[in-house]
């Protein structure tokens, strides 16, 4: 996947790269309109790879603005029967799930 590498530079800068020893991806910086395009880009290649469980590690994202959400909420919807592991994502990421998409079984948070 050729998901790496700054987006921008300074605040809304957002780098994303595969996890080294399973299918998922590491994000770091900020999901928000000015990087929106590549956290697309790269939740499209994640879903392209996918088996039955894949990881999105966000220890290292500050911010995930609604829209961010969204793409990964559609992202889980679009894989039926399989699993989105989010691991240590900032803590708007599970409201934001919980008030929009409370039923959405797809996705595994695992809190900071």
């Amino acid at each position: 996947m050729d998901a790496s590498g700054p987006v921008t530079r300074g605040v809304d800068a957002l780098e994303v790269s595969a996890l080294p020893y399973r299918c998922g991806i590491r994000a770091r910086g900020a999901i928000s309109a000015a990087t929106r395009h590549r956290w697309e880009q790269a939740l499209a290649a994640l879903a392209r790879r996918h088996a039955d469980v894949s990881y999105l590690e966000l220890s290292q994202v500050a911010f995930v603005d609604v829209a961010g959400v969204r793409a990964l909420a559609l992202t889980a919807i679009n894989l039926p029967g399989r699993l989105l592991v989010v691991e240590h994502p900032p803590p708007q990421v599970p409201r934001v799930l919980q008030m929009f998409w409370p039923g959405l079984h797809e996705i595994e948070v695992v809190p900071r």
